[in-house]
């Protein structure tokens, strides 16, 4: 198994066996605090800056300083020197809002293997349940409190629509608001196929997606139309092809929605291939 890699900002590595958050980390005491996740592919992390940027967005909605976009490029080409395991490896940068009273983020990257479920969604497609989010995208997107859009590190309301996902014999969800809209994933971005033409959901709402601005920049460019607009659960249920999309899966096929089979979608392979090609 390869062995995750932990870097802090100033590119000294620390070893994963030690702790390195302390109990009193309002990460810890209130999962206050944001994150990333890419993939690196021989020593290159996918969309960098794009990731990056996102992450200062995440900062921006929480009131979050962080440190410079140069000590985070130390902390990562820390890690990246120091991965010795496969092709792929899991990059994740993580900010907490530090220790209470500190006034300083907890901040830090870790690298690490892909997980061994991740070939097989990509390979043969995943199984989905559609669940009410409880509120409407556009309707949420008013309330800044509630911090749709962020990337934050309490994701223990995610977690538990996968693990309702597992218990009912699926893989994943997509949620679903109380407009009727579809909406997201826990974990990635809902694309659909209508012959040629790919749609994602508005990002109002919901966390926009670094990797599918990419897989939309490669389709156009491969003579495929891309656009944004309001998607149904019918139109998953009749569209040529749906996908979950994230920076590590990366595209992974909707094979069966709420138990009931779906063709995996004949662009899958296409559309796997264009968003592999190298890139930033």
């Amino acid at each position: 198994m390869d062995t995750p890699v932990a870097a802090l900002l100033d590119g000294t590595l620390v070893d994963v066996n030690q702790p390195l958050i302390h109990v009193d980390d309002y990460g810890v005491l209130r999962g206050d605090g944001i994150f990333e996740t890419t993939l690196a592919v021989d020593g290159r992390p996918r969309d960098l800056v794009e990731h990056l940027a996102r992450l200062e967005v995440s900062a921006g909605m929480l009131d979050l300083t962080l440190p410079p976009l140069s000590d985070w490029h130390r902390g990562i080409d820390a890690v990246l020197v120091a991965w010795t395991g496969g092709a792929q490896m899991v990059l994740r940068l993580i900010a907490t809002r530090g220790r209470e009273g500190s006034g300083a983020p907890t901040c830090f990257v870790l690298g690490g293997p892909v997980g061994a479920g991740i070939a097989r969604e990509r390979a043969d497609g995943i199984a989905v349940l559609l669940l009410d989010r409880g509120f409407a995208g556009e309707q949420v997107a008013t309330l800044p409190w509630l911090l749709a859009g962020a990337k934050t590190l309490s994701y223990a309301m995610n977690m538990a629509a996968r693990r309702w996902a597992d218990r009912h014999g699926a893989d994943d969800v997509v949620f679903v608001g109380t407009d009727g809209h579809v909406l997201e994933g826990p974990t990635a971005t809902v694309v659909i196929a209508r012959g040629r033409l790919l749609i994602t959901p508005p990002v109002e709402g919901i966390l926009a997606g670094v990797t599918v601005r990419r897989l939309f920049r490669a389709a156009e460019d491969a003579g495929w139309e891309a656009q944004t607009a309001p998607l149904t659960p019918d139109d998953l249920r009749t569209a040529d092809g749906v996908w979950l999309v994230s920076g590590v899966r990366l595209l992974a096929p909707v094979v069966s929605i709420d138990g009931t089979p779906r063709a995996r979608g004949a662009a899958t392979g296409e559309l796997a291939a264009l968003l592999e090609m190298p890139g930033s």
